[in-house]
Parts: structure tokens; C-alpha cells; sequence
């Protein structure tokens, strides 16, 4: 199994993926054969070794014939299906110029197919779209995860005029995903760079757990004073996670009406909470009163702890750090007495050793059938166990011992 992640404080663009993928060992005749396919004018890719504030770094220059034409995304929908590339790099590379299309659309307010790329449309930006994409073809990496995307700061020209930086159609690209402006007052990630990013990374992340195999770097044309313009692709196998980090929120409250309990609950899981409860406690005074507590994401702890001040009569809370081991879980339905019922499946090792039903489903399911809800959870429980038998099935193996 093998694993990459990308550094990209520098920012990102199609040249320098590829710099990173031949500097992390991809075959540079993977690439060039890739871009060879492409019925259009000869397009060449020629490595060059550089250095970025000290740092070695693989440039690839791709040098294409000038070319003045403005393609639009049917024009490079065919250029792609004409292309004798394997079906892999052809989906990708269709993948990625569609991401495009759509957010250029977006941003000039036209139908996607109207698109006209200019600068995106070009030889150039061609080759850096199946390059990179048959590059990370190549690797065949199990997971891909990255850094926020530094984005830059400032203003660019373009084919429209002077445009703000981050580019509007950067930000549509990335929208959703984590970006940062980062130290250059400069673009620093072009559209093609957000297209093949948003398109092939999984997660995005600090470096993961790993053992590091190998380290590649790409550079960028430019060499700003403020950050070494490089992307890093690192290589590795993947290492053993530490336990999910999450926070625990509590507070004490002796003074809110309990019919509001289940509401605040109901609101803390909306508002993004994992799990919340409440624990009866015995105040100063000899006052009767509840322990909330809350356990989440430090990415929704202010939307929680927002919760908590609205919906209760709270002054104050504790914060506190927690570590989860979680057990790898999936959904899946059974059939039951004619309905589906949800069950959540807990695997530990590969190995089944949980298996619970949706009670909700298995209500509405007894309501359906004007059945007693306790004959459909015991169909339904049944019927989990017979799809998912790990748990049930080592139990009774171990009854007939």
C-alpha cells in the first residue's frame, strides 16, 4: 500500500506536479508518452535541476509551438477522445478540464460548454493535465492527501484583464476545500494547478502517519524572496495512526427547565457534535442539576459551543482534549418482513464484532406494518446477524465447544 502527500505552502501549478512526480521517481517518458498522444501540435517536456532557497527541485519546461487558439471545452472533449491514451488517463484528464469548464462558467456567468479556456485551453496547460494525470496513474497511490492550498495574494493579469488574487476561478475550484493566502503577494495557484488537485486529492491533512520512502520536489518558474516555490510529493507507506483527536465541552447547569434537555441535544447533534449526553449531578446547596457534555471536532467547536451558550442557561464551559479510538464502521439496509431496515456494521482488524439495527427505521417500519415495534426489532436483529455473521457466528461457535 502506498500513500502520498503533497506540501503545497507554495502553492500549486500544473508544471510544478509534474516537477514533483519526475523528481519522486515517476519515469519521464511516462509523461512524455502521455502528451504525445495528444493529436495536436508536438508538445515536449524537458527536466531541468533547480534550486529554491537552497532546496534541489526538478523544473519541467514544457515548450509547445505559439498558438494563438481559444478552445472551448468541446474542443478539448474531442482532442481528449481522440487522444490514444489509456482510458484511465483519459477519464482523468476529461475529469479535470470539466472541473474547469465548470467553474470558468461559474465565474464568467455562461454555459460550461461556451468556455472559452484562453490561457487554460492552451498546448501548454494540455500537457500539464495528462502529464500529471498519467504521472499519478502511474504511482497507483491507495490515498492522497495534501496541505491547505496557498493561494497568494494581490492582483494578476489575465486574458480578461486584471484580476484579483486568489482568481475567481480558483476559489469556485476550491471551494470547500482548505486554502490559505500564504506568503507571496503573488498568484501562487493557477486554475490548472486547483483543477488537478481538487480532481485527485482525498484528504486534506497535516503530513499523515507514515514511513516516508521517497520526497519529491517541483518547481515553479518564479523564485520569490518570501517562500521556496516548490510543491513536495511525498512517498511512503502508510504508518499507524494516532487515536482521532477531538475536545470534550462540559458544563454544569441547575437552573434550565429539563423538557428543553432533549431539544439542546437534538440541536449540539445538528450543529455537528459526535455524541452528547447529560449525567445528573448534585450541586453545592444540596441543588439537583446536569452535568452536559459534548464531544466533537475541533473544526465544529464553535459552532457547538455557540449551541450551548444559545440553547441553555450556561455561563462558562470546560474545554478539554480527548483522544477516540473508533472502530472502522459502515452503513448498509436489510430486508425485513417485506421493508428495509438500516444497519451500522463495527469491524475491529477486518473482523466483524458489532452489529446494530436503526431503531428509527425499525418505528417507522412497525408503523407501516401496524406490528408491536418489538416483533420487527427482533426480524430486524435477526436479519442484521444473518447478513453480517462475525460476531453471532464466533459466539455460537463458541457455545458448541
Amino acid at each position: 500500500m502506498t500513500i502520498g502527500w503533497l506540501d503545497l505552502s507554495a502553492g500549486a501549478s500544473g508544471d510544478m506536479l509534474l516537477g514533483a512526480l519526475v523528481d519522486a521517481g515517476v519515469p519521464l517518458a511516462v509523461l512524455t508518452a502521455a502528451v504525445a498522444a495528444l493529436p495536436v501540435e508536438p508538445v515536449t517536456l524537458t527536466p531541468e535541476p533547480v534550486t529554491r532557497h537552497g532546496l534541489g527541485a526538478t523544473r519541467v519546461h514544457v515548450h509547445a509551438p505559439p498558438s494563438d487558439v481559444h478552445r472551448t471545452w468541446a474542443d478539448v472533449r474531442g482532442i481528449l477522445a481522440a487522444a490514444a491514451l489509456d482510458p484511465v488517463v483519459r477519464d482523468g484528464a476529461l475529469a479535470v478540464f470539466e472541473r474547469l469548464a465548470v467553474a470558468e462558467g461559474r465565474v464568467h456567468r455562461v454555459p460550461a460548454d461556451e468556455v472559452h479556456f484562453h490561457e487554460v485551453g492552451a498546448l501548454d496547460a494540455l500537457a500539464d493535465v495528462v502529464g500529471v494525470v498519467a504521472g499519478f496513474a502511474s504511482l497507483a497511490l491507495d490515498r492522497l492527501a495534501a496541505s491547505p492550498v496557498a493561494l497568494g495574494s494581490g492582483s494578476a493579469r489575465g486574458a480578461h484583464g486584471v484580476v484579483p488574487v486568489p482568481g475567481p476561478a480558483v476559489l469556485e475550484l476550491l471551494a470547500g476545500l482548505p486554502v490559505v493566502a500564504g506568503p507571496v503577494p503573488a498568484e501562487t495557484c493557477t486554475p490548472t494547478g486547483a483543477a488537478l488537485l481538487a480532481a485527485h486529492v482525498q484528504e486534506w491533512t497535516t503530513l499523515p502517519a507514515m514511513r516516508v520512502r521517497r520526497v519529491g520536489s517541483g518547481a515553479g518558474g518564479r523564485d520569490p524572496v518570501e517562500h521556496p516555490n516548490v510543491v513536495r510529493l511525498v512517498l511512503g507507506d502508510p504508518g499507524e495512526d494516532p487515536p482521532a483527536a477531538g475536545l470534550l465541552l462540559e458544563t454544569n447547569v441547575d437552573d434550565l427547565d429539563p423538557r428543553l434537555w432533549p431539544g439542546v441535544l437534538a440541536d449540539l447533534l445538528a450543529a455537528g457534535a459526535s455524541d452528547a449526553w447529560l449525567t445528573p449531578i448534585l450541586m453545592k446547596k444540596g441543588r439537583p442539576a446536569h452535568t452536559l457534555s459534548v464531544l466533537c471536532r475541533p473544526a465544529v467547536r464553535s459552532a457547538v459551543a455557540d449551541v450551548v451558550v444559545a440553547a441553555t442557561s450556561t455561563i462558562g464551559m470546560r474545554v478539554q482534549p480527548v483522544q477516540k479510538v473508533a472502530l472502522d464502521r459502515v452503513q448498509d439496509t436489510v430486508p425485513v418482513l417485506g421493508g428495509r431496515v438500516g444497519v451500522k456494521v463495527a469491524r475491529s482488524a477486518g473482523r466483524v464484532v458489532n452489529v446494530s439495527v436503526e431503531f428509527e427505521d425499525v418505528v417507522a417500519l412497525a408503523g407501516e406494518l401496524q406490528l408491536p415495534v418489538k416483533e420487527v426489532l427482533r426480524a430486524a436483529t435477526a436479519a442484521a446477524h444473518r447478513a453480517h455473521p462475525g460476531a453471532s457466528a464466533r459466539l455460537l461457535d463458541r457455545e458448541g465447544e
